[in-house]
């Protein structure tokens, strides 16, 4: 079973923000080993950076505005693709400040989701659900229409 993990900065305050993640969590295990990991907040982005990378595994997607669109069909081919090649996934969410060069230049693909500004503890949400929906593409069910 494919592992997919999101590294994050920060803890989730609001229980219905948790709660949303959760269930993503229990929906996506019967396609993945699906893990979140949060990472305190640093002292500045380079040490929140350190620790990002420390946690990252496989192949690395970090969420940053200057990254790529991709429509939910292209984000279910990628980790499609990953899947074909035995790949841990791994998603990165900086802070309410960004992810440092360092995070970003280590990634293999840098996604954007917007033009917009949206809060990382709302990203992750949305986030959750956009794997869970390209699972769902993948699997060839109705969910995603």
């Amino acid at each position: 079973m494919q592992k997919v993990n999101i590294v994050c900065v920060g803890k989730i305050k609001e229980s219905f923000y948790r709660e949303a993640v959760s269930e993503y969590a229990k929906r996506l295990s019967r396609f993945v080993n699906f893990s979140v990991r949060e990472i305190n907040e640093g002292k500045n982005l380079e040490e929140e950076g350190r620790d990002i990378l420390r946690a990252a595994k496989g192949y690395i997607i970090a969420l940053c505005v200057e990254g790529k669109k991709f429509s939910s069909e292209a984000l279910a081919a990628e980790l499609k693709r990953q899947y074909d090649r035995g790949a841990e996934v791994t998603f990165i969410i900086g802070s309410s400040c960004g992810l440092c060069d360092e995070v970003k230049s280590a990634a293999d693909l840098k996604l954007s989701f917007s033009d917009m500004t949206f809060p990382h503890q709302l990203m992750r949400v949305i986030l959750c659900e956009q794997i869970y929906r390209a699972y769902m593409i993948n699997s060839g069910s109705e969910y995603h229409k």
